[in-house]
């Protein structure tokens, strides 16, 4: 069964239309990622899923008892706050530590339990928000930018870890990125966005589609065949990559 169901999706504040007409689903197991300039509305549609944001016309219709693990762009945490990772993930649940040990294995950094949030590198961090997310093993995973401010090769690694999850949890995963050549790996299908769907696909149909040159240029297929040839390399020596050392 479809697990988010968005029809003819509008939205305005005030005067201002950021989306018009939109149409999309996500499908269980799926790696979905939306794709667009600033101000392309990628932000309000994820919120209008999540309903943080009421649509003016159209509707989102989601699976009953669907379960949503939401990543933030960017969470601030004042670094002269004594928290620990494992006192973080049970600020708002009843969770054990058990199920906290369990959601950092799968984010990939099994070992930071007992760490401060405020000692953690930036990919450490973010793999936190993500082992956050899972904890209540959501059917699907949305992510806003997640891998905002790491680096190329931090984001290539979070990104490898969001398809580790799926694989391991079998969630569908709905997001959001700028990172062109890191994003057309790991999807299935690829949605472009300028206030209007432009286009969909698979990575490889929307990267050669006229509206998605249009926006972004033609250096695209070039960083897709540059990502895909990294993301094999990767995948052909898993057992090189040492977790840890890939979420610094």
């Amino acid at each position: 069964m479809t697990l988010v169901s968005v029809e003819n999706l509008s939205v305005r504040y005030g005067a201002n239309t950021v989306l018009r007409h939109v149409d999309m689903v996500v499908e269980p197991g799926e790696i979905v990622t939306i794709v667009g300039p600033n101000g392309s509305g990628k932000t309000s549609l994820l919120r209008a899923i999540i309903g943080a944001t009421k649509p003016s016309v159209g509707q989102v219709a989601l699976k009953p008892g669907l379960k949503i693990g939401y990543v933030p762009q960017k969470l601030h945490v004042d670094p002269t706050l004594p928290i620990s990772v494992e006192r973080f993930m049970r600020l708002t649940d009843r969770v054990s530590r058990r199920q906290c040990v369990e959601a950092l294995e799968t984010a990939g950094v099994p070992d930071l339990l007992k760490r401060q949030m405020s000692q953690l590198s930036g990919g450490q961090f973010q793999r936190v928000l993500l082992a956050r997310a899972l904890i209540n093993q959501p059917d699907v995973l949305l992510l806003d930018e997640a891998t905002q401010g790491l680096d190329q090769r931090g984001s290539a690694g979070f990104y490898q870890q969001i398809e580790a999850v799926r694989r391991e949890t079998g969630c569908a995963i709905l997001m959001i990125s700028h990172e062109l050549h890191v994003v057309m790996s790991a999807s299935d299908r690829v949605i472009c966005l300028n206030g209007h769907v432009c286009c969909e696909g698979s990575p490889a149909v929307v990267a050669s589609a006229p509206e998605y040159r249009a926006l972004f240029g033609t250096g695209t297929g070039g960083a897709l065949a540059l990502y895909r040839h990294e993301h094999d390399h990767h995948h052909d020596h898993d057992h090189d990559v040492n977790p840890k050392e890939a979420a610094e």
